[in-house]
């Protein structure tokens, strides 16, 4: 099924398929190009609206019976960590940050494909081999970076530098989007999920940038909970951004009745001017 606006996008819709992050519910995609001389205005305002970016594809959920999914943000000049993450700071204080450009290299797979193995074995990236993943690194039509972080202390006894984590980040014109991060899961008590966020944090402060975008927050979804453990969250609702305040607010997201006629959706997305 294809929706159209005047002009261009045009958005499709995804097959339901079932959703990763609620049991017993049904997934379903809105979807365009991102292509053309155009593509880094669309990225910025539909970035905006609640959508993601996948290679060269826009999408955002748009599920038949559910809207749980909430695009979610981090306002960089409310934050304040909180005790325990001011402790994960000083755990992770040796970490080297390296951003680079979007290039894949097989440190990188290596340690991707040791993450979803640990962590992620029955998902949908579990057969992913090196030319997909540096297509999911590599095919970008917007300013992207590739943030590392190295751990070096091996170097002190004649080792070698070691890859500890990794995230491909959006710059965007109000923030940073964390498109896809991963880590190395024998380090699990030095949380270096939460570290990659808080860093992020400081390098949109230190780039003056006011928000750093983490995806979507589910409520009611075990996976995605650990995003409301950081204050200054902003989520998308109701076509506005607003304070996340009590997860269990957002409860009735599930609710069938809560969807809108996908062609309403597609007729409210505010897009950018047009090139003449």
């Amino acid at each position: 099924m294809r929706h159209s606006l005047p002009l261009t996008p045009q958005f499709y819709v995804t097959a339901p398929q079932a959703c990763p992050y609620l049991d017993g519910r049904r997934e379903r995609k809105l979807f365009t190009a991102l292509q053309g001389s155009n593509a880094a205005d669309l990225n910025d305002k539909l970035s905006k609206q609640g959508f993601r970016r996948s290679q060269n594809v826009l999408y955002r959920p748009s599920c038949a019976d559910c809207t749980a999914c909430l695009s979610a943000r981090i306002a960089i000049e409310r934050f304040k960590p909180s005790r325990s993450q001011r402790k994960t700071l000083g755990r992770n204080a040796h970490l080297r940050r390296e951003i680079t450009s979007p290039w894949a290299t097989e440190a990188q797979y290596a340690l991707f494909r040791t993450y979803l193995e640990a962590r992620h074995a029955d998902g949908g990236m579990a057969d992913m081999d090196i030319f997909e993943f540096a297509a999911m690194i590599e095919e970008t039509p917007i300013r992207t970076r590739v943030i590392e972080y190295w751990d070096d202390r091996a170097v002190d006894t004649g080792g070698s530098p070691e890859l500890r984590a990794v995230c491909l980040t959006d710059v965007l014109d109000d923030g940073l989007s964390m498109v896809y991060s991963f880590y190395d899961p024998t380090c699990a008590a030095d949380s270096l999920g939460t570290q990659i966020i808080l860093d992020h944090i400081d390098v949109a402060r230190e780039a003056g940038l006011p928000y750093v975008y983490l995806g979507y927050w589910v409520p009611g979804s075990p996976k995605m909970g650990y995003k409301a453990g950081f204050s200054a969250v902003e989520i998308f609702k109701n076509r506005r951004w607003e304070a996340l305040g009590a997860p269990s607010d957002h409860i009735h997201e599930t609710h069938p009745l809560s969807v809108e006629p996908i062609a309403q959706q597609v007729a409210r997305i505010d897009l950018p001017e047009a090139d003449l």
